[in-house]
């Protein structure tokens, strides 16, 4: 089982991804006509914020589904893999939020961004950073481990520290502007499992449906004693790191 993406479920029960990506556009300073690639885009509930500012929007996702929706919203969106962007020289800036931790081989998409860039574009992006959602990466290791699974085969996240990505960044061609690694825990509007349900299924690909939802279940009384308060309400422990970068420009 590969990550799959339900974008009406994506909307109602994890709708503040977006939501709390919106300081990425401050950061992005979009300008009127500038040509900005969404990497990641999801249902492109972040991406649509970016047409008031006049810009030329194009946005892409590996999810059909999440495209869908996001070619719903008026949006120019493509089912493309990040590992495999096929521009060159085609965009002043490019954004993405909450999707650079899903792609596992981020050498390839940082040379696939690089090349989407002019000289001295933009990329400005937002992921999970070392120690994202430390406390439950860790109970899902402990319960695949006593299935006979080892939690790095079947993890589906890649959160760098600062340094690996600012290096990562800087051996493409990248020059860093700004960067924060940064504490963000976050509220849910109701229960974990359906976070589980949406982030946390590809853990259990190995299993049958009913034994999944035995394993989740299991993994929801782990997490209660740390991310649940006393009045049921539930908090997940992102850690996310933020940046913004400028293509070097190699003719100067």
């Amino acid at each position: 089982m590969t990550q799959q993406w339900d974008s009406n479920r994506y909307a109602c029960e994890v709708g503040f991804v977006a939501t709390l990506g919106e300081p990425l556009l401050a950061l992005l300073a979009p300008v009127p006509h500038e040509r900005i690639l969404d990497v990641g885009c999801g249902d492109g509930a972040l991406t649509e914020k970016l047409l008031p500012f006049g810009c030329q929007i194009t946005a892409v996702d590996s999810s059909s589904h999440q495209i869908a929706a996001a070619i719903r919203r008026g949006l120019d969106a493509h089912v493309i893999d990040a590992h495999a962007l096929p521009y060159a020289e085609e965009f002043d800036a490019v954004l993405s939020n909450a999707a650079l931790h899903w792609m596992k081989d981020p050498d390839k998409v940082l040379a696939g961004v690089a090349r989407a860039l002019v000289p001295d574009g933009r990329f400005v992006a937002e992921m999970g950073g070392a120690g994202n959602v430390a406390r439950i990466v860790n109970s899902i290791g402990g319960l695949l481990n006593r299935e006979g699974i080892e939690l790095a085969s079947v993890n589906p996240w890649y959160f760098p520290t600062p340094n690996e990505y600012r290096e990562r960044l800087s051996a493409h061609g990248f020059d860093i502007v700004s960067m924060e690694h940064f504490e963000r825990p976050t509220k849910l509007d109701g229960d974990i499992t359906a976070w589980l349900e949406i982030f946390a299924t590809s853990f259990f690909a190995a299993f049958n449906p009913l034994h999944r939802t035995k394993l989740l279940a299991r993994l929801r009384e782990e997490l209660r004693s740390d991310l649940c308060d006393a009045k049921g309400r539930w908090t997940v422990d992102y850690v996310r790191l933020r940046f913004s970068a400028v293509k070097r420009d190699k003719r100067s």
